[in-house]
């Protein structure tokens, strides 16, 4: 697993959302997707309401990598299932930027929304 350089970590996590562009079979990019984006430990996640239904998580599940876009960083990742041992830190971390829209953010907790949950690794 790659590590973020510190300066593209912080400006990431500051901002409120994240660009999400997952490459296709033929190594071109989708349309980006805007959502969520948050920092727990060193690492970067992100989660689908709609969990593995979810449409932009189906296009990252055919090549697992993409490119991000947040707080005037691109970076090339790869997406890593999270495994459910990380799954607290990230609902924390949820709860904890987001917790100003509670109505929103129990979306991104559930449980089908927790078994989406995906590490954004630089590449």
């Amino acid at each position: 697993m790659a590590d973020w350089n510190s300066t593209g970590l912080e400006k990431i996590t500051a901002a409120e959302e994240l660009d999400l562009a997952s490459e296709q079979a033929n190594g071109t990019l989708r349309d980006p997707v805007t959502m969520w984006v948050v920092r727990s430990g060193g690492q970067l996640y992100v989660r689908s309401v709609k969990g593995s239904d979810g449409p932009w998580y189906r296009g990252t599940q055919s090549r697992r990598q993409g490119r991000i876009e947040a707080g005037g960083v691109g970076q090339d990742v790869t997406f890593r299932s999270a495994d459910p041992d990380e799954y607290a830190g990230v609902d924390a971390a949820y709860r904890e930027k987001y917790g100003h829209y509670p109505s929103i953010v129990e979306h991104v907790l559930t449980e089908g929304a927790r078994a989406s949950t995906l590490r954004l690794e630089p590449r």
